[in-house]
């Protein structure tokens, strides 16, 4: 795997991965920049969020259930000090679909937690992580 950030002007820089996608990411304007994308530190949090939500839905499809949708919304605490790591994520997955059995995301997001997530567990070195998840029905 393969990344590279490239500064495009003042303090945003153009992200690239291997795969060919690229990301804009910028600073707050009190540090240089424009608000033009991204900060760093959110990609990891919207990294992490994609990493486990797509987890749950492949282990839950692969268990033949019916998901139509999932959202994963992280909530961040830092460190005062540099390096600001993070020291707390509270994940709030809500999946809907029909006929879920609650107990078969439960087991999905604890699998993702534990086993499958590279990114959750990597933060998980430096925060604490807590979960939430609300099932919801579709017709």
């Amino acid at each position: 795997m393969k990344a590279r950030a490239k500064l495009i002007e003042g303090m945003a820089f153009l992200g690239e991965a291997g795969s060919g996608h690229g990301v804009i990411m910028d600073g707050a304007p009190e540090y240089g920049g424009r608000n033009l994308g991204f900060r760093p530190m959110e990609l990891l949090l919207v990294g992490m969020a994609g990493c486990t939500a797509f987890d749950v839905v492949n282990i839950l499809r692969k268990g033949r259930e019916d998901v139509a949708d999932c959202v994963v919304e992280v909530s961040a605490g830092r460190a005062d000090e540099d390096p600001k790591v993070f020291t707390t994520l509270h994940l709030v997955y809500r999946v809907k679909g029909r006929n879920l059995s609650p107990a078969k995301v439960e087991r999905a997001i604890s699998l993702s937690k534990e086993k499958y997530c590279s990114a959750s567990i990597m933060l998980g070195k430096t925060a604490k992580i807590t979960h939430e998840f609300h099932v919801e029905a579709t017709e």
